[in-house]
This record gives C-alpha cells, structure tokens and sequence, in this order.
C-alpha cells in the first residue's frame, strides 16, 4: 500500500511509531471500548481461531499484535504449553501481563515486546501463529508476513482474524455508515485519544481483504490459503500453512 493509513496525519514519525504512541494511549479502555464497538461478537470470532487452531494441537503458539492478551490467554485451550504474546506496545502489554498472572498463567504465557517485521526468534520455531485485528497495522504488510512465515515451522498453522468490508446489500451499506459515522463518534466519547478510533475504521476500510489478502498470503509464499468471511462479511477468518 503505497499511502499506507496512520493515526496522526501530521506527524512526522512512521506509521510504526504513531501505531505504537495510539495503543499506548487507549491501552486502559481498549478492551472495553472493543466490546462495545463489536457489540461483543469479537469474542465469537477469537473462539473460532481457538477451534481452528486447536485442530493441530500445537505446543509452541504464537499470538503476534497480542494487545492485551485476549488471543494469547484464549490459545491455552489448544493445549498448548508455550505461548508467547507479542506486541510492539508496552502499555497494551502491561495489561495483558496483569491479566496473565491474574489467572495464573505465567508458566504458560509469556508478553513480550517485539515489532512483527523483525520477530526475535529463530527459523521454524513455532507450530501456530495467530494475529487478531493486527495486520491492518503493520507498517510494511510483506515484510510483516514474511517474518510470520520465517518463524512458522513446516506444516505449521497461520491464522488471521481481521475487520473487512461487506460486499452485500444492505450490509455494505451499514457497514460504512457504522464505521465512518458512529465508531469514529464513540472513540471520541470514550477514548483519551480522539482520533484513535477513526484511525482504526479507515485503516478497515483500505486493507485488503478477502481474495486480495489470499493473493498476498501466496506471494509470500504461504500455502492452503483460504479465508472465512464472519457475520455478513464485517470480519474474515484467513487460514494458511507453511510448506
């Protein structure tokens, strides 16, 4: 994406650096504001990556874009014993470190920070490696992918849950009046950074979804590429392999 989307319009900073002083910013009511946004579905959908993923049985997960943590604390139900959540921000991070050892599972998962187009790990590490609502937010889309497919081991599961944009009457139509005039407007009521939420409808809308997504998976060279549209067409569920 040659103009790619950025929450501060007239910062300097890269898109990086703006994405990570945003998530700083809304880490304490990201959670929440989420629930409301997404009217609760989000946790509907994340139960389905669990589903998918829990499949292979995977012993070492990662959850790349983690946040606060929902995806990594939900992927312990794939019997996973390592888990590792990564996140480009220590705010979102440090909540998600709070819910891990609220719920005792330290030994399990591990937060730590990490920028997704330069992962700290070795080559074919890992046996499954979700991003949940993250790769719309990746500064260098390819690169970012790239990595992932680097550090998935062979045979290894790629899962994606992100936002895209219904094709269908009346529910495109919804779709653009509820991101561009009612999101944008909770963001504003709710979040300590005003323009947060509409950096996050309008980098929906530009990504590239559906069969577009697919496209790129296969140039990067991912494999058994599919995706699984979610509630009319708001979300997508992509699926892929490493040969």
């Amino acid at each position: 994406m040659s103009n790619p989307v950025t929450p501060y319009k007239d910062s300097k900073e890269s898109k990086k650096q703006q994405v990570t002083s945003m998530f700083d910013t809304i880490a304490g009511n990201y959670d929440h504001l989420n629930r409301v946004i997404s009217f609760g579905i989000d946790v509907s959908w994340r139960k389905k990556v669990v589903k998918i993923i829990s499949k292979s049985s995977p012993k070492n997960a990662l959850d790349i874009a983690t946040g606060t943590g929902d995806l990594a604390i939900s992927l312990v139900k794939t019997g996973a014993t390592k888990i590792t959540g990564l996140d480009i921000s220590k705010g979102m991070l440090e909540i998600g470190r709070n819910k891990v050892a609220d719920l005792g599972l330290d030994q399990t998962i591990e937060m730590v920070v990490g920028d997704s187009e330069n992962l700290p790990f070795e080559n074919d590490t890992f046996d499954a490696i979700t991003v949940a609502f993250g790769v719309r937010n990746f500064e260098n889309l390819e690169l970012g992918l790239s990595e992932i497919l680097r550090v998935l081991k062979p045979g290894g599961q790629f899962v994606v849950l992100e936002t895209s944009v219904p094709e269908k009457f009346p529910f495109k139509q919804g779709y653009y009046f509820y991101t561009k005039m009612i999101l944008p407007l909770i963001g504003k009521l709710f979040s300590k950074d005003k323009v947060a939420y509409k950096y996050l409808s309008d980098s929906a809308a530009k990504f590239p979804h559906g069969k577009a997504f697919n496209n790129i998976l296969e140039k990067i060279g991912f494999i058994a590429v599919e995706n699984k549209p979610q509630t009319f067409g708001v979300a997508s569920i992509y699926i892929a392999s490493k040969n």
